[in-house]
């Protein structure tokens, strides 16, 4: 079911605003600055960096502006110096929660984010409290409508490329690999010019909760509306199974 959960979600994420495309951009480009001080400028020699790049594809951030970042994390001046950090905590309704975040400021980034989980009567817990109910993989997700290859095509396609598992959805496909696989996969669709709605390295539950009371969902909700305004956070992962739109 998360293939066609998370799409549902990316579908409703890019009809906001510009405003909200515009922190999308901004998260992206931290990432390539962080992943250019870590490995270098050449994403054939950047792991790291060669991810990025397709999850800002993904994003359909334009080709001029990825190499700007690349050109401006690789610069002398070498810009913001951000320091990733990784919290886990605990939602309301036993839901489980990992925050991403990209910061100049760990002090200000820790402090929101303890704040954001107890407004919504949530708590910030240890390192590895609750990421050993995650598994990390290249998740990639292709709308169907977008795409005029078959699905049994599609699947020989990024198996053969080296995906582990293909689930089709009612109105999506869905391909996860493994992190080091990602990048082959996300080249073999592009050489048959198939579009991704998302494509990015991230963190999938094992299992689901489902979260169905009223209040429950109020303040899980708030806990990630409050991260998602963070301009710190990059990512939010849960285990929550929200209801399709």
């Amino acid at each position: 079911m998360s293939g066609h959960s998370k799409f549902a979600n990316i579908k409703h994420k890019k009809e906001k605003n510009d405003a909200a495309k515009g922190k999308i951009f901004t998260i992206i480009g931290r990432e390539i600055a962080v992943a250019v001080k870590e490995g270098g400028p050449d994403p054939s020699n950047n792991f790291k960096l060669a991810t990025v790049i397709a999850k800002a594809k993904a994003n359909n951030m334009p080709n001029d502006t990825i190499e700007r970042g690349i050109k401006k994390a690789s610069g002398a001046e070498g810009g913001v110096d951000y320091k990733s950090i990784t919290y886990e905590g605990y939602g309301p309704g036993g839901t489980a929660i990992i925050v991403e975040a990209l910061t100049d400021n760990q002090n200000r980034t820790a402090a929101n984010v303890k704040s954001a989980f107890t407004k919504g009567n949530g708590n910030v817990g240890t390192p590895g409290c609750v990421s050993y109910m995650f598994d990390n993989k290249g998740q990639i997700l292709i709308d169907k409508e977008e795409c005029k290859m078959s699905s049994d095509d599609l699947m020989m396609l990024v198996l053969d490329a080296g995906a582990d598992d293909f689930n089709e959805e009612d109105d999506s496909y869905e391909v996860l690999t493994t992190p080091e696989k990602f990048q082959a996969v996300v080249e073999a669709l592009g050489k048959e010019n198939i579009e991704t709605a998302s494509a990015e390295v991230t963190m999938i539950p094992q299992n689901y909760v489902s979260v169905t009371d009223p209040d429950t969902v109020k303040y899980l909700q708030r806990i990630l509306d409050l991260l998602d305004e963070d301009d710190d956070v990059q990512a939010v992962y849960h285990n929550w199974e929200e209801p399709e739109e």
